[in-house]
């Protein structure tokens, strides 16, 4: 390990340190404001160093690891989703005489985890950021153990994460087993694959496919997203999917896995599924969270038409997409978050009924951050649809993008009818179902939120240039500095 290897590695180092750093400040002292300043102390040290870090990319760390723009921009985007999630945290899990410390602790190691995914070049590495994200949001999801619907999440998601990582484990197993490596760019995949490799690709797709909450393995989904905290939820509709999407889409690209025409079947069936089923079973729903949860479905749906397009466009298109999606939901699940009261989420439909008539800003920043996810022009969600559509037209991909329109049609359905609710009149004399003061630093957040999503739908050009230019070597596969 050089020194050049430790700069390139600062924005992971300065994640674990943290971690360290919350355990130790509460041995000694433990308030929740102490913890929420700390963490976002921290994870704004963690950012500030991704500039310093880039000066020695790219570069291969070990065989285990690459710290190339591509990688950075992904910690970057994590990092920064983290401080949002910690944020709209504050105010929802405030309580007296409770201090909090291990969910901070928790949110620091799952986004440690995601950041080694993203930056992952190797079997091992790409096990221990899945398994260190995992096992954190396992005990995130059942936080608010007084809650009954939150320990049944917590207990589906760990059985079936624990099962997805075994598929996972046995599926990396046997790819080494046919291709004799685990790093990612020494996998010599050529010529006909063997029934070693196609198994354990598919054993991979089950693992990853539990992981984003795409058909057929999405069942855990609504479940989860309804009895998890607001905030967690938010963590996990996006730093979690976010972090195992940039990973599966180095993955495909190094491995030239476009070439196997049985893959891209079967992940072009699980799109379209995902697609129809996603937002079909949204339409069905009365509570907000199992909406956005089904929503989430169709909208990595809509990500795997980028990714099966390959091409020029592909790697562009996928990380648009996501950089809009982050935004989005943590936006919607943020509003979810600062209405959620002490005894329960305000997660269903009846909630929001006249929300507009009692605080007018936050049903606005719920309005805005709807017609993105519904990919409504002005909105960073309709720039990003437009990319995945133009990547899927680019490589003639005809069924998919009419699959992609016409679930988009169905998706605006409820998406109107939460739309709606929030501006009808209240019902008279009934007062609103949750009570909840106003939480400062979570209004910050929306405000923020509502503006980027905005923003980047009416003037995405120099996300869009940052984007090409990360991108590209990934793409061009660019050799890595190796010292």
């Amino acid at each position: 390990m050089t020194a050049t290897d430790l700069l390139a590695l600062l924005p992971l180092i300065a994640l674990g340190a943290l971690a360290l750093a919350l355990m130790v400040v509460n041995a000694f002292r433990r308030t929740h404001a102490l913890n929420l300043t700390l963490t976002l102390v921290g994870l704004g040290a963690s950012l500030a160093t991704l500039p310093v870090a880039a000066r020695a990319a790219p570069r291969q760390v070990g065989a285990l690891l690459v710290v190339d723009a591509y990688a950075l921009f992904y910690m970057g985007l994590l990092i920064a989703a983290t401080m949002a999630v910690a944020t709209l945290s504050y105010g929802y899990l405030e309580r007296p005489g409770r201090a909090h410390d291990k969910y901070y602790i928790l949110l620091v190691l799952a986004a440690a985890g995601g950041a080694t995914l993203v930056a992952s070049n190797h079997f091992v590495t790409f096990f221990l950021g899945v398994d260190l994200l995992s096992v954190a949001l396992y005990a995130l999801v059942a936080y608010l153990r007084e809650r009954e619907r939150s320990i049944e999440a917590g207990l589906k998601y760990l059985i079936l994460a624990a099962a997805a990582s075994a598929f996972l484990l046995f599926g990396m197993a046997l790819i080494y087993a046919e291709l004799g490596a685990m790093a990612f760019d020494r996998m010599a995949v050529g010529g006909a694959p063997g029934a070693l490799l196609l198994t354990g690709l598919a054993m991979i797709v089950i693992g990853v496919g539990f992981k984003l909450a795409v058909v057929p393995f999405h069942m855990w989904t609504p479940d989860v997203y309804e009895g998890a905290p607001a905030p967690v939820t938010a963590f996990v509709a996006t730093v979690s999917k976010g972090a195992m999407f940039a990973l599966l889409l180095r993955f495909f690209v190094l491995l030239g896995l476009h070439a196997y025409s049985s893959l891209l079947l079967v992940l072009a069936l699980i799109a379209v599924a995902s697609m129809f089923a996603g937002n079909l079973l949204a339409l069905q729903q009365a509570n907000v969270k199992r909406i956005l949860a089904y929503s989430s479905i169709a909208h990595l749906g809509y990500l795997l038409v980028a990714l099966l397009a390959g091409g020029e466009l592909a790697a562009p298109a996928v990380t648009y997409y996501l950089v809009a999606y982050v935004i989005t939901t943590l936006c919607a699940f943020g509003v979810v978050a600062v209405l959620s009261g002490p005894e329960r989420d305000a997660d269903l439909l009846e909630d929001y009924r006249g929300l507009f008539w009692r605080r007018p800003w936050l049903a606005g920043t719920f309005t805005a951050a709807l017609l993105s996810l519904a990919g409504i022009p002005l909105t960073a969600g309709f720039v990003g649809k437009f990319y995945v559509l133009a990547a899927g037209v680019g490589q003639a991909l005809w069924l998919l993008v009419l699959a992609l329109v016409s679930s988009s049609v169905i998706g605006l359905v409820y998406y109107l009818r939460i739309i709606v609710t929030m501006y009808l009149q209240p019902e008279a004399e009934a007062p609103p179902a949750i009570l909840v003061p106003r939480s400062l630093g979570g209004n910050v957040v929306l405000s923020a939120l509502a503006v980027l999503l905005v923003l980047l739908g009416a003037y995405p050009a120099p996300v869009i240039d940052a984007i090409l230019s990360i991108t590209g070597a990934l793409a061009g596969g660019v050799a890595l500095r190796e010292r």
